[in-house]
């Protein structure tokens, strides 16, 4: 039995969209974006009372690297991941741990834009910082990109990464990045993909959210 606990456009998005690439059958148990997630029954499951979480074989794994990893290895016939002595493992296990590393600045910036409900609550200083920082990350995939993919053939690592663009995107252009901006659009082309969407309602109600100027 997979199950895997979900709330639409956040990190457990990679998760889901592996999944249907991967083409395995599986329970989806979404959430909404609230206290949920901090109540039981969940929080037995994952007490940092975040997503993703995946049942899978009698175990609970709660990363989303380590997921990505797990499925691979466990499926490996649909070649989505690289086996130890393969001429791409580590480049593949880099960038499916990389997708944190975007991930990380868009979640403060989907904090400072949407989870903070008042606006003096809000940082125009933290808003710019972490534009920054996140399109630094996106500039490091634009100097490595070569083909059509992160590696020689499409893999779980342009699922990690490309997901995290796309969730960087409403926050940060990729107008000045003509091959982060191909590489997104033929992933986000992909079936899988757009099956992963939120069927309503996500986390953003805006496409973008520009950071706010910082007034004396």
């Amino acid at each position: 039995m997979i199950r895997l606990h979900h709330c639409p456009q956040t990190r457990s998005m990679r998760s889901l969209w592996l999944l249907y690439e991967l083409g395995v059958e599986f329970e989806l148990q979404a959430y909404p974006f609230d206290k949920t997630l901090r109540q039981e029954p969940y929080r037995s499951l994952n007490p940092t009372g975040r997503v993703p979480t995946l049942e899978i074989d009698g175990a609970v794994l709660t990363e989303s690297g380590a997921i990505a990893q797990y499925l691979c290895e466990r499926f490996p016939a649909a070649g989505l991941g690289r086996d130890p002595g393969d001429a791409e493992r580590i480049a593949w296990l880099n960038w499916l741990h990389f997708a944190e590393t975007v991930s990380q600045h868009t979640a403060a910036l989907t904090q400072q834009h949407v989870a903070l409900y008042e606006d003096h609550m809000r940082s125009p200083i933290v808003m710019q910082l972490e534009a920054k920082r996140l399109a630094k990350t996106l500039r490091t995939v634009e100097a490595t990109l070569e083909g059509d993919y992160l590696l020689s053939r499409f893999s779980a690592a342009d699922v990690g990464v490309g997901q995290a663009v796309y969730m960087a995107t409403h926050f940060v252009t990729l107008d000045d990045l003509p091959k982060v901006s191909a590489w997104s659009a033929r992933l986000c082309a992909r079936e899988a993909f757009r099956r992963a969407l939120p069927e309503g309602p996500g986390l953003y109600a805006k496409d973008f959210y520009p950071p706010w100027e910082v007034t004396e």
